[in-house]
C-alpha cells in the first residue's frame, strides 16, 4: 500500500472550496423539547453546507454551495441565512413553487440538543425537496472546476447521496469533473439511518457509497459510518462505544486505504458520549501510510450537531494552506470541539480560538 500526497491547486481559482448538498432550515427548541416547545430558533444547516460555511466564517476562505431551493418565503429565508454566513450563492438553483409543496419543497430539520442523560435528537421533514430532485447536467461542473476560474477543492457526502437516486448520480458527475481538473475531493460518509431505511438500508448505502468512494481523495467518518456505508467494522467496539480500541481503528483505516487505492487521506473521528453534555473527543487519520492520532479529551457539549462537519472543514483548511499533516488533524479536532460549544449546525469559532485550543491555551476571559 502506498498513499500519494494530496496536491492542491494554487489560489488563483475563484473559490477555495465548493460544497454540494442540501441546505435545510433547522428549527431549534433550545433547552426545551421539539414536541413541547412553542418557540424555535431558526438556523440554516446541512452536512455538506456546514463545511463550506466553516471554511468561510472561521478560516476566511472563499466558498460556494451548489444546491437548490423552492422559490418561496422559506427558501428565501434559507438564502438569507446562507448569505449571512458569507457563502457564495451564485450556484444556488431556484425551483418554482407550486403553492403548497406537492411537487417541490424546502427541507426542515427539527433538532433538540439533548442534555445529560437525554440524548440529542432530530426529526427531519425533507421529502420532495428541491435539491433531492436535481439531475445530471443541471450544474455546469466543467465551468465550476475550470482549471483557471473554478474551485480549488470539492466537498460532498453521504447525506446528499442518500437523498435520491439522482443525487448519487449528480455526486458522481461532479466528482468526475473535479478529477479532470485535478481538484481534490473530500467526502464525509455521514451515515443517517433515517435516509437509507426506506430505500434499501445498509445494503443500498454500501452499494452507492462504494462506487462514490472510488473517486475520492479525502474520506471522513466515524466508526459507524465506515461500518454502515462501506462494510468495514472496528473490532472490539462495544454497542455504546464506551471503549474505542485504538489498534482496531488503525487496522480499519489501513483496510479502507488498501481497498480504495485512490484515497490519499482517511480520517476517523473518535467520540465517546459519557452524557449528551460531556463527550470524549479525538481523531485518527492515515496519510502517506502513516497513522496520526489525536487522543480523546473530555469536552463539554452545548450542541453536538455539526461537530463532524467542523472537523472536516478544519482538515480541509489545513490542507489548502499546506500545513503539516499533524497540524491538519489537530486543527480539525480543535475546530470540531469549539463548534460543539455554540448552538446551531455551523461553527461560530474564530481561527484565533482554534489555534489557542490546539495549543491548549487558557480559557480565562479575554478582554
Amino acid at each position: 500500500m502506498y498513499m500519494k500526497e494530496i496536491c492542491v491547486p494554487d489560489s488563483t481559482r475563484r473559490w477555495d472550496c465548493v460544497s454540494l448538498g442540501e441546505v435545510m432550515l433547522r428549527l431549534d427548541p433550545g433547552t426545551s423539547r421539539v414536541q413541547t416547545s412553542r418557540v424555535f430558533d431558526a438556523w440554516e444547516g446541512g452536512g455538506e453546507y456546514n463545511v463550506a460555511r466553516g471554511l468561510r466564517r472561521c478560516f476566511g476562505l472563499r466558498t460556494a454551495i451548489a444546491t437548490a431551493l423552492a422559490d418561496n418565503a422559506v427558501g428565501r429565508l434559507v438564502e438569507d441565512l446562507i448569505l449571512q454566513g458569507g457563502v457564495d450563492t451564485s450556484l444556488l438553483r431556484w425551483v418554482p413553487f407550486d403553492g403548497v409543496g406537492r411537487a417541490v419543497r424546502n427541507g426542515l430539520n427539527f433538532t433538540e440538543r439533548g442534555f445529560g442523560l437525554r440524548a440529542a435528537a432530530g426529526c427531519s421533514d425533507r421529502g420532495r425537496t428541491a435539491i433531492s430532485q436535481i439531475e445530471r447536467g443541471q450544474f455546469d461542473w466543467k465551468k465550476i472546476f475550470d482549471w483557471t476560474m473554478g474551485s480549488r477543492w470539492f466537498h460532498t457526502g453521504g447525506i446528499f447521496a442518500a437523498l435520491s437516486e439522482s443525487t448519487a448520480e449528480v455526486a458522481a458527475e461532479a466528482m468526475d469533473a473535479a478529477r479532470l481538473s485535478a481538484t481534490p475531493i473530500s467526502y464525509d460518509l455521514n451515515y443517517r439511518e433515517s435516509l437509507w431505511k426506506g430505500i434499501g438500508g445498509k445494503t443500498k448505502a454500501q452499494e452507492v457509497n462504494r462506487e462514490l468512494v472510488c473517486k475520492v481523495d479525502l474520506l471522513l467518518g466515524n466508526e459507524e459510518d465506515f461500518s454502515s456505508m462501506l462494510g468495514f467494522n472496528v473490532e472490539g467496539v462495544s454497542e455504546d462505544f464506551a471503549e474505542l480500541p485504538i489498534d482496531s481503528y488503525m487496522e480499519m483505516l489501513c483496510g479502507v486505504a488498501a481497498a480504495y487505492p485512490n484515497l490519499k487521506l482517511v480520517a476517523c473521528t473518535l467520540r465517546t458520549a459519557t452524557t449528551a453534555s460531556r463527550n470524549a473527543w479525538g481523531a485518527m487519520a492515515l496519510y502517506k501510510d502513516e497513522i496520526f492520532h489525536v487522543p480523546q479529551k473530555e469536552i463539554d457539549i452545548l450542541d453536538r450537531v455539526g461537530g463532524g462537519d467542523s472537523f472536516a472543514s478544519g482538515l480541509i483548511y489545513g490542507l489548502l494552506t499546506r500545513k503539516p499533516i499533524d497540524w491538519v488533524i489537530r486543527c480539525g479536532v480543535a475546530h470540531g470541539a469549539l463548534a460543539m460549544t455554540t448552538p446551531g449546525d455551523a461553527s461560530m469559532a474564530t481561527l484565533a480560538e482554534v489555534e489557542r485550543a490546539m495549543k491548549g491555551g487558557s480559557v480565562r476571559i479575554a478582554r
